[in-house]
């Protein structure tokens, strides 16, 4: 794979991932840790039925033989959903926007540190830019406090940076484990928390349509491309790369459902976007120096 095709298919995974927040309003019962139970119940089977295309049989071997990195990228993938609902529930949106936008940085002293992956000026740079424009996004709206949030929110970012780590830790063929271990631990969490959170999972036909879409469609979607993606482009570019779904999202509810959106918000997702480009056209530029 060309690093180029990797950094499409990363930046549609970001796409499909942006439509997640739209989704999420037309949800009108189910409670956040339900969606979660819901949405990767509906994952699941997709990415075993892809491991199974992939192997050509049972995906049982291919999840059993995932190793550490599997398992750590699934315990990844976990933190990273479960903080980000937390996050989402115990402080300001912007503040858990903005500190989940730390993945990049993250990603980079993780791939550096256990992968050896050096991260070029031109990274760094972009991840500077991009943490700017998501600042210029949500500045109205950050606030002190809220402890318990703000720690979830770099938790998430955390566990999202591992994930990605361990999607470069081995071969792309043995990276789906990781994934489809991540949706098995969310579907086990999720039901759990929200069992004793007295959230039902029985919830009405289209919070339960919708979600499913969420699962199989964005969340599996987002999940096959972003790994795929993997085997080619660094940790750190790829959670940058993966930062369309922060800039999409607000455009996606504004555009469709009419929600307001701030001139900020427009010019920091524009900021955003520079960085993302940046980031791409200097990635392929030095393949193609080393080639």
């Amino acid at each position: 794979m060309r690093y180029g095709t990797g950094m499409v298919l990363v930046l549609v995974a970001g796409v499909l991932w942006s439509f997640q927040a739209l989704i999420i309003r037309q949800i009108d019962v189910a409670g956040a840790w339900t969606v979660l139970f819901w949405r990767s119940m509906a994952m699941v089977p997709v990415l075993l039925a892809f491991i199974s295309w992939r192997v050509g049989g049972s995906p049982l071997p291919a999840i059993r033989n995932a190793g550490l990195a599997g398992i750590l990228g699934g315990i990844g993938l976990i933190a990273a959903m479960g903080g980000a609902i937390l996050a989402f529930q115990t402080t300001t949106v912007a503040n858990a926007a903005f500190l989940l936008a730390a993945s990049p940085f993250l990603a980079a002293i993780l791939g550096r540190a256990i992968l050896r992956e050096r991260v070029t000026p031109q990274t760094w740079a972009a991840i500077g830019i991009a943490l700017v424009g998501i600042f210029i996004m949500v500045r109205e709206g950050l606030a002190a406090g809220a402890w318990t949030g703000n720690v979830a929110a770099l938790a998430s970012a955390l566990g999202f940076a591992t994930f990605t780590v361990a999607l470069r830790w081995r071969h792309v063929e043995d990276s789906f484990p990781s994934v489809a271990i991540g949706g098995i631990f969310s579907v086990i969490v999720g039901g759990g928390i929200a069992l004793q959170l007295g959230q039902p999972l029985m919830v009405p036909a289209t919070d339960l349509l919708w979600c499913l879409l969420m699962g199989v469609v964005t969340l599996a979607g987002g999940m096959i491309l972003y790994t795929l993606g993997s085997k080619v482009v660094l940790s750190a570019e790829l959670a940058l790369l993966s930062n369309t779904e922060v800039m999409l999202a607000p455009f996606w509810v504004w555009l469709l459902m009419g929600e307001t959106a701030s001139a900020g918000t427009f010019v920091g997702g524009a900021v955003l976007m520079v960085a993302i480009l940046f980031n791409g056209f200097s990635g392929v530029w030095r393949v193609a120096q080393q080639a």
